[in-house]
């Protein structure tokens, strides 16, 4: 079974830029669709972006469009997701997660978690 393993949280100002980082375990990774969800502390897990499997279609939450960039290394097994203009209300928790399902945007449909990686943005 797939595994992920994401990277690249931390504290960081308001205004600030932070890239997120999943690597996946098995060459089968390029079969899936990659989503990044975020869960603030007392919220629910919240959707925040996904790619399709060539990486050539891309759906972001209205909260971040336009400040966040996923994107998707086949050749690395990685999917990435640049964070800019980050704001103290994009602090939680961020897990990556593989799904076969292309534009998905319910946790449901999403097969295999990561274990997450803590984004805090301080005002």
């Amino acid at each position: 079974q797939e595994q992920l393993v994401e990277s690249g949280g931390g504290l960081v100002q308001a205004g600030e830029s932070l890239r997120l980082s999943c690597v996946a375990s098995e060459r089968t990774f390029r079969n899936y669709a990659m989503g990044w969800f975020r869960q603030a502390p007392g919220k629910e897990r919240e959707f925040v972006a996904t790619i399709s499997r060539s990486g050539s279609i891309t759906y972001y939450s209205d909260a971040v469009k336009g400040r966040f960039t996923i994107s998707r290394d086949n050749a690395k097994n990685t999917v990435y997701l640049q964070m800019n203009s980050l704001k103290p209300e994009d602090t939680a928790v961020y897990y990556c997660a593989a799904s076969r399902i292309t534009g998905a945007t319910s946790p449901r449909s999403y097969e295999t978690w990561g274990q997450g990686t803590q984004v805090t943005v301080s005002s």
